[in-house]
């Protein structure tokens, strides 16, 4: 089985992003022939002089007339090597809450910078954000390379001023790639136009960057999200806890504790439709049957004995406010739904609100508006069972909803626990 690779393109308008897509799928023949005439009948409405690959990723109309990226587009395709998601987010400060949620499964960034412009103001956004959401690889493409002749000098310097950005963030791989998405150059294949250029292409770099590593396979984390309890003759006395593995490896004989009773036990098997597995990881959909009858529901956790998730009700997290309509204020109350576990919340204070451009913390505010991101102390009603999102995405993070409405006004990822009320 092909492994999957998810990353998340982000970039300035007018870097190319979107042509930079459509070229990957374009040269990896991941398009269909009345795709691409309908993309060239397009490009020649528009006047364009060459077929616009962007076309075949600014699917929304209004995004085709402004010629920037609004909304997340996902996009798929496969190579021998791999499997692919792409999620094409949006570049503007206003659409900040797309590309945080079109960000968060990633496994790589893809960052394109205009080679003319180098780093801007959104740039250094992307990177940020990149490096909040802690995807762990990050590739800085330098775009419309052909615009100032191949020049490496330029590409070395907008380097070296990234590198100096990237030292205040927490990037764990750093990979730069100079590109023409427009004409292909170092896109699927090396070009002959950069001979000073001695990596790999972006193409070949996305189907051989290491991720099997970046999942956490030591602390087991089994939120279970359904109870399997046929009512049946045949099946009476079947009873299995369905849900995702959001961390370790569960294998068949492990001893588990289940929270938050702290009953024991041990795993009697693990399945799948397709049938029983030796050994279950993350981010895999499984049914966990143990050798002891517990009285187990949605929202609990299984997890080992000696390696348990943290338990509280105060939280301390870094929150993208999501919400036109209202800012978030301090006091305010919500629901939070974190892995299969929903309860109530309170925000008990805004610390400070975050400037995503210079990182500078701004600790007079107290409340967030629409794609701002700031730190905030939270109580719940009832414990929740989570892991610093450094350590864990899913067991880290959550969202915010809308009592009332029933909207996600938030999405949040846990620094830890918070010191409980004095």
């Amino acid at each position: 089985m092909s492994e999957l690779l998810r990353f998340a393109t982000a970039g300035s308008v007018d870097d190319g992003k979107s042509t930079l897509i459509g070229r990957l799928l374009y040269d990896s023949k991941a398009i269909f022939e009345d795709q691409l005439e309908a993309v060239e009948r397009s490009s020649e409405a528009m006047g364009s002089e060459h077929t616009n690959l962007a076309l075949l990723t600014d699917g929304l109309r209004a995004e085709r007339e402004q010629g920037i990226t609004i909304d997340v587009a996902y996009r798929y395709f496969a190579t021998p090597r791999r499997k692919f998601i792409i999620a094409d987010t949006p570049g503007h400060i206003q659409y900040t809450r797309n590309m945080v949620t079109g960000a968060s499964t990633a496994d790589l960034a893809l960052v394109l910078v205009d080679a003319r412009k180098g780093l801007v103001e959104q740039s250094r956004r992307h990177a940020f954000l990149a490096s909040l959401l802690r995807i762990p690889h990050l590739v800085l493409c330098v775009n419309k390379m052909d615009l100032v002749d191949w020049d490496e000098a330029r590409f070395e310097e907008i380097k070296a001023e990234f590198r100096s950005f990237a030292a205040k963030l927490d990037i764990a791989d750093l990979t730069f790639v100079p590109v023409s998405a427009l004409h292909g150059d170092n896109v699927v294949t090396r070009s002959p136009n950069s001979p000073w250029y001695e990596g790999s292409s972006l193409l070949h770099h996305l189907e051989e960057v290491h991720i099997a590593s970046d999942r956490n396979l030591i602390d087991v984390r089994f939120p279970v999200q359904y109870v399997i309890r046929p009512h049946n003759d045949e099946f009476h006395d079947y009873r299995g806890y369905a849900g995702t593995v959001a961390g370790g490896v569960m294998k068949p004989g492990d001893p588990v504790v289940v929270l938050p009773s702290g009953f024991s036990s041990t795993i009697a098997s693990i399945e799948t439709l397709d049938g029983p597995l030796d050994e279950a990881y993350a981010p895999q959909s499984v049914t966990v049957r143990l050798t002891d009858e517990i009285d187990i529901s949605r929202g609990d956790m299984i997890c080992r004995p000696h390696n348990q998730p943290t338990s509280g009700q105060d939280i301390d997290a870094m929150i993208c406010w999501m919400d036109e309509t209202a800012s978030l204020q301090s006091r305010a109350k919500l629901v939070i739904k974190h892995t299969t576990r929903t309860a109530r919340a309170l925000v008990k204070n805004v610390q400070y609100r975050l400037d995503v451009n210079t990182l500078h913390r701004d600790d007079g505010t107290g409340s967030l508006s629409l794609n701002e991101i700031g730190r905030v102390q939270l109580r719940t009603t009832q414990p929740l069972f989570f892991d610093e999102y450094r350590r864990n995405r899913t067991t880290g993070s959550f969202i915010l909803i809308d009592e009332a409405s029933n909207t996600t006004v938030g999405a949040g990822m846990i620094l830890g626990p918070a010191a409980p009320p004095s």
